[in-house]
C-alpha cells in the first residue's frame, strides 16, 4: 500500500506548477518515500514494540 501512495503522489506532483517543484513538491515526495521505507524498517526489527514504532512514524508521514 504504501509504494502504491509513493506512485501515486510522484503522479500527481507531475501536474503541480514549476514555482512548487521546490517547496511542496520536495515535501510531498520525501513524506511519499518515507511512508514505505519505515514499514519496511519496522518489519526488519526484533520486537512488536520495534515494528509499532515504525508504523507510528509512517502514519505520522501520510
Amino acid at each position: 500500500m504504501g509504494i502504491e501512495i509513493s506512485k501515486l503522489i510522484f503522479q500527481i506532483t507531475r501536474t503541480f506548477p514549476a514555482e512548487e517543484r521546490y517547496s511542496l513538491t520536495s515535501q510531498l515526495t520525501r513524506c511519499a518515500i518515507s511512508i514505505p521505507s519505515n514499514i519496511a524498517g519496522g518489519c526488519g526489527r526484533k520486537s512488536n514494540k520495534e515494528l509499532n514504532q515504525f508504523l507510528s512514524i509512517s502514519l505520522g508521514s501520510i
